[in-house]
This record gives structure tokens, sequence and C-alpha cells, in this order.
């Protein structure tokens, strides 16, 4: 589903904007680090999040990530993962692609004390120009 340029663009360290559906029906849109894991997108959030609260409710999903006119849309169902092992070590892996190694043990230390999240969404749909 992925192509190999499309693979290429997601693996540079841009941000996703990733939007959920509030319970009236709205859309709401955060600002994301994310990670490829095979043909999924990996993200991870602390708990209590309205984008957590969201996605129990409702696992429908659409992310953004963009450079200028090129852009990839993907749509899909969110899986949240709650074991605090995957969901802490998730949160470092995110910090190491965005921070390097050595800012990002300071950064997940900070979030250590939250109970975290990862959010796994199974890519069902993908929309993209400029590739």
């Amino acid at each position: 589903m992925l192509s190999p340029a499309i693979r290429a663009f997601l693996a540079e360290p841009r941000f996703a904007v990733l939007a959920t559906i509030n319970e009236d029906g709205s859309p709401q849109q955060t600002v994301m680090w994310y990670d490829l894991e095979g043909d999924a997108i990996l993200m991870n959030t602390a708990d209590g999040r309205v984008k957590v609260n969201n996605l129990r409710r409702n696992p429908r999903v659409s992310l953004c990530v963009e450079d200028g006119y090129r852009y990839v849309t993907i749509s899909g169902r969110a899986c949240l993962i709650e074991d605090q092992e995957r969901a802490q070590a998730d949160i470092l892996r995110l910090a190491m692609r965005y921070h390097g190694a050595e800012r990002a043990r300071s950064i997940a230390e900070q979030f250590s004390g939250q109970h975290r999240i990862t959010i796994l969404v199974t890519i069902e749909r993908v929309i993209s120009a400029g590739f």
C-alpha cells in the first residue's frame, strides 16, 4: 500500500497531524511524533488526552504528513496499546527519532511518570501528492 517513495518520505522525521472524531462528530487534530512500524503508523501519547478518549469511543483516524506541496494522508483504524513496558519503550523510540540518542533519554525520563499509550494505526487508505 505504501510505495517506496512514500515510505522514504515518511521515514524522515516530519510531524503528522492526527485527526480523531469528537463525541459531537467534529474533528479534533493534534500534531504528533510518529514512526513507521511495518505497514502501520506508530504514535504515543499520555492517557487522559482528548484524542485517547476519542479513540476509545471511535478508532477511525486520519493523519497527514506534509512537506510543502508534497503530502501523504493516511486513513485507518487505531489500536490502543496500554502495556506500559511497550508504551515507555515506544516513547523512547520516538524521542530518539526526533531528538537523537543523547537528548532522548532525558525526554523519555520526563514521560516515565505518565501512563503512556501507544497508538498503532492500521493503514486502510493512502492519498498522496507530489510523488
